[in-house]
């Protein structure tokens, strides 16, 4: 299950989102989806994890039809107040998905996988309701701002102290363990250090393509579904009739005979 919103965690989780280094890295997280989903209007998607809703919008703004789940009443409150009527919302566990096989296109798991138990399960149902690819966004650990964050975790109740933090390795584990041999696409969006950033509010965030660095502040990477036929034998409940057995005649030569005659 793991950690589920409250009220304070979630005030802890608006001071970063909101913060220069947030507000940078979340305008950069459309150009990964765009680069690597590159959805069409109209196509279904569900964010998992979808807090107050700030994803939900990211979304709907790329023309997705989107649907959102949290473990955290409070966090669907705050979002349904938010956005009203105008998306799907649900109180649910990423491990336990209350929806159809294949119901969406694409699941979005952005700075989610961070703060579950049982990250491989959340992604199998994350697979199992898409029918085109999965998008996981974490912020990552061999980056200078991911060290920063967990030296914070370690020394205060911030909203770090709660998060496992991961590598593009550890992430590509958890996809191979989840979903085999599905193809994987990645890339990171880098930003300058956050002290740099507070003493240079105008620093430049960019997106690294797969062929450069893997350390940059935050990495997407998705998963395309490849689904195989696969069928479960069932034990028959009713017995079949066994028919009479047909004693066997005797071949009459002389008509084959009379034929090849």
């Amino acid at each position: 299950m793991g950690l589920i919103f409250d009220q304070n965690i979630a005030r802890l989780y608006d001071l970063w989102y909101f913060s220069q280094q947030g507000r940078k890295i979340d305008r950069s997280i459309a150009k990964l989806i765009s680069t690597f989903l590159q959805p069409r209007h109209g196509e279904r998607a569900l964010d998992i994890g979808c807090g107050v809703g700030n994803h939900l919008l990211l979304l709907n703004r790329l023309g997705l039809d989107v649907s959102g789940i949290d473990a955290s009443p409070y966090m669907i409150k705050r979002s349904r107040e938010r956005l009203g009527q105008r998306y799907t919302l649900k109180v649910g566990m990423a491990e336990d998905l209350p929806f159809d096989d294949n119901e969406f296109d694409f699941t979005f798991l952005i700075n989610t996988l961070e703060f579950l138990d049982s990250p491989v399960q959340a992604l199998r149902e994350a697979g199992r309701v898409t029918n085109k690819k999965v998008f996981v966004g974490v912020m990552n650990s061999l980056s200078w701002n991911g060290m920063f964050d967990r030296i914070q975790g370690y020394f205060g109740e911030t909203l770090f102290s709660n998060a496992r933090f991961y590598n593009l390795w550890q992430l590509k584990a958890l996809m191979q363990k989840a979903y085999g041999k599905a193809p994987l696409a990645w890339g990171c969006i880098q930003t300058p250090p956050y002290l740099m950033t507070n003493f240079n509010p105008l620093s430049k965030v960019m997106m690294i393509p797969n062929d450069y660095s893997p350390f940059g502040s935050f990495i997407g990477i998705t998963a395309t579904m490849k689904y195989t036929v696969k069928t479960d034998n069932l034990p028959l409940k009713i017995r079949m009739k066994k028919k009479p057995l047909i004693p066997d005649r005797p071949l009459n030569y002389d008509n084959i005979k009379k034929k090849v005659l």
